[in-house]
């Protein structure tokens, strides 16, 4: 008898854990009955992975910034900038409506340029929640509309199109059978897990979100480290959108509008603690997987986009709560 409750306490503490995991696995296997043939088709879910790759980043960039307490509601517009930005240096010179006409940018400077911005963008947010003393809600929430008017006066409102061929393989091409996208998720994605594991810094966004006030006392610059972790979202966020403009090929006023919820929704359900301190890499990327698959099953059965914004908000919600109540138990 004590070791059959011995075993359920086991395996309710495995569920506890790995709970984004089980719900990752489990809708998969439902989507894969839904599908026809009772198996998402290898085309299928090579374009699944590539919808969600752009994601991932902004998803990377965000849950590094939960992981310290904070939140970022300007990524959806960031993103739009950033990819403005790339798309007006990466215009075909002998297009008629071109921003640059008759300037043949070299294909670095569209991928410097929308980096660059996303850096500082991002180091701005940091510094209006760790100097200005504003909540991470109020500040984001400020320079989501900063982002948007700027892109708004950069374009003129108006489509960045005839993307050079050059720039549109850095997202649009293959290695072998993966596409790059893949590739470059995979590498952020194991540079974000080195730094928040195997290094002072990740350790101190750990330390901040569990609690500031003792991550103070023991030596860590909270403020500097708050800067820091908001610029590297920012620069993630860039990356985000140089992509975004290589895959479409061009950028307008409404890309990556609605990205924040996507990416909050993503790390949430992937584990990523709205009371700071807990989340892994690995939830992050396991949570845009969830949420793509979630995304992909409601365009299967048709469902309507204005509803899907309703699931995913009460994803949100349901996560969030249940994700409370697992800390409440803790304390």
């Amino acid at each position: 008898m004590e070791k059959l409750l011995i075993n359920r306490r086991t395996l309710k503490e495995f569920g506890s854990k790995y709970t984004n995991y089980i719900t990752f696995v489990v809708l998969f296997i439902v989507l894969g009955i839904l599908t026809k043939g009772g198996s998402m088709e290898v085309a299928s879910l090579q374009n699944l992975v590539i919808a969600e790759s752009v994601r991932a980043f902004a998803a990377l960039g965000v849950g590094m910034i939960i992981i310290t307490r904070g939140i970022d509601l300007s990524i959806g517009f960031m993103v739009c900038l950033t990819t403005s930005i790339a798309a007006s240096f990466s215009q075909n010179p002998d297009y008629s409506s071109a921003m640059y006409p008759g300037v043949d940018f070299p294909l670095f400077l569209p991928i410097v340029a929308a980096m660059l911005v996303g850096l500082l963008f991002g180091a701005f947010n940091g510094t209006l929640v760790a100097y200005a003393k504003l909540p991470p809600f109020i500040a984001t929430l400020g320079t989501m509309s900063l982002a948007r008017g700027i892109q708004l006066i950069y374009t003129q409102a108006k489509v960045v199109g005839s993307v050079k061929d050059s720039y549109k393989q850095i997202a649009q091409g293959f290695i072998g059978p993966v596409p790059n996208l893949v590739i470059y998720v995979a590498v952020a994605s194991f540079l974000v897990w080195l730094l928040l594991k195997h290094t002072r810094l990740g350790a101190n966004f750990y330390a901040i979100g569990g609690n500031p006030q003792a991550a103070r006392v023991a030596g860590i610059n909270v403020e500097a480290n708050l800067v820091i972790v908001y610029a590297l979202a920012g620069l993630l966020y860039g990356i985000a959108g140089v992509l975004q403009s290589s895959r479409l090929g061009l950028a307008n006023s409404l890309t990556g509008q609605g990205m924040e919820l996507d990416a909050i929704a993503a790390v949430t359900v992937g584990g990523i603690s709205q009371s700071g301190g807990v989340g892994t890499m690995g939830g992050m990327l396991v949570g845009v997987l969830t949420m793509g698959i979630i995304n992909y099953g409601m365009t299967y059965l048709s469902i309507d986009s204005y509803y899907q914004l309703l699931v995913k908000g009460t994803i949100i919600i349901i996560a969030v709560y249940f994700d409370m109540r697992k800390n409440a138990r803790k304390a």
